[in-house]
């Protein structure tokens, strides 16, 4: 039987089975937090890709008499394997499911509060760990369904009761283009330190020409598109790298009323000043998703601040892809991995054709097409199929070794990468330094978690 644990573990430790394609150990919530104004309500960080899955739809999906699902993909890079899936899933149970694409720079939350205030909602989104309180009574109930004897990553809200269905697993640290680094005859297994960072920077930035390259990082700070990405995901490694996967220090810290460790953040302030300073500049500062990747995808940086959902299949790239640790202290050597959000049902939505869905995306045709075709790394148990993402092969070794730190920045009060990504961007500007860095986003947070 499966142990209900709180999801400031699993939000780490539920990878532990990721090279075997699965694992278990199911994360809980808390629902601690008023529910708030019905304009607030849809209020949901970035959407991300769909999931793998496994058997057969039973006989009373395969009726085709459920009626229209519309699902919000906010994944723009895999909206064909999406569009895909909506077919193979119609032409095997006679069920509709439309899918909805946004993301790159379109704010999911943004999208969905709209939706929400124009009584438009789709039947199925995402939301990530921290976020069950935003939409108490407003969410179906999955208990019970077959999927959930399949994967242990199934999000639990002591109120609600199982309520997010896990799509995939993910990774996120600094990637990188082995081939560049091989021509530069830097060893990327030795980043794992600022001296060694810096002095890798250096050679790189001297070989710029020789290599064809524009920039070392591809770092994009600019707030108002990107801010889920340098508030959430970059944020992210000054609560968890080089932490074990289960360590809550930092969480636990920042959710003590906004509290930070000041000599910690420094030393993550003076790793993103060499990034600032090693990055191109018109990318840093008014750049887009789209540019960011393209870029990488094309040879122009070397590192990107990404996930192992940018990259998707082997044809985007012609380069071996890897992680590399934010190693802004000595030491080290970790990525943050694990499923960072979930699939949820509308309750006011199609629940029974949504249901109906996820059992079936549980299933052998979902898997092929999501982990084959899209790239993505399954949360199911039963999956056999191993993840064609170019980043697997690094992602998974980091895994297999117990170097892996977990998603703790989707447990951070929601809505603060709001506030923190406007401290990275004015960092990116030379507006602040490193000390104005560290004292800017002490404030901004202990004000945030103050209101």
């Amino acid at each position: 039987m499966k142990k209900k644990l709180m999801s400031v573990v699993l939000a780490g430790s539920m990878v532990l089975s990721l090279a075997a394609c699965g694992t278990t150990g199911t994360t809980d919530t808390t629902d601690t937090a008023e529910a708030p104004a019905a304009e607030t309500q849809a209020e949901a960080t970035e959407a991300t890709e769909p999931a793998a899955t496994e058997e057969a739809a039973p006989a009373a999906e395969a009726t085709g008499d459920l009626g229209e699902v519309r699902l919000l993909n906010g994944k723009p890079e895999i909206n064909d394997q999406m569009q895909a899936l909506a077919a193979k899933y119609q032409e095997e149970t006679g069920n509709v499911l439309v899918v909805e694409t946004i993301g790159g720079d379109t704010n999911a939350s943004d999208e969905l509060k709209k939706m929400y205030q124009a009584d438009n909602m789709p039947d199925i989104f995402v939301i990530e760990a921290n976020q069950a309180a935003n939409w108490d009574g407003m969410l179906a109930d999955l208990a019970g369904e077959d999927w959930t004897n399949k994967t242990g990553f199934e999000l639990v809200d002591a109120n609600m009761g199982t309520i997010g269905f896990p799509y995939t697993v993910e990774a996120t640290a600094l990637g990188y283009n082995a081939d560049l680094l091989k021509a530069a005859g830097v060893d990327p297994a030795s980043l794992t330190s600022p001296a060694a960072w810096k002095e890798a920077c250096e050679t790189l930035d001297s070989k710029k020409d020789e290599l064809g390259i524009t920039a070392v990082f591809g770092w994009c700070a600019e707030p108002t598109n990107l801010g889920w990405s340098s508030g959430t995901h970059v944020f992210g490694q000054y609560l968890d790298a080089g932490l074990k996967a289960d360590d809550t220090t930092y969480i636990d810290l920042l959710n003590d009323g906004g509290k930070i460790d000041e000599a910690r953040m420094k030393d993550f302030a003076d790793f993103i000043g060499m990034m600032n300073q090693y990055s191109d500049p018109s990318l840093l500062i008014d750049g887009t998703y789209d540019t960011q990747v393209a870029g990488f995808k094309e040879g122009k940086y070397v590192f990107i601040t990404q996930g192992n959902w940018c990259v998707t299949s082997p044809d985007d790239v012609d380069f071996e892809c890897g992680f590399a640790p934010y190693a802004f202290e000595d030491g080290i050597n970790t990525i943050i991995a694990g499923p960072p959000s979930y699939w949820v049902a509308y309750s006011n939505g199609n629940v029974e054709g949504a249901k109906a869905f996820f059992n079936w995306c549980a299933g052998d045709s979902a898997q092929n097409i999501l982990v084959n075709d899209a790239g993505l790394v399954s949360p199911f148990d039963d999956c056999q199929y191993e993840a064609v993402n170019p980043f697997y092969k690094s992602m998974n070794s980091y895994i297999t070794a117990g170097n892996y730190s977990g998603w703790h920045t989707m447990l951070k009060k929601d809505g603060l990468q709001n506030q923190t990504c406007n401290v990275f961007a004015d960092y990116a500007k030379g507006k602040l330094d490193a000390d104005g860095f560290v004292s800017t986003m002490a404030q901004v947070i202990s004000s945030y978690y103050a209101q």
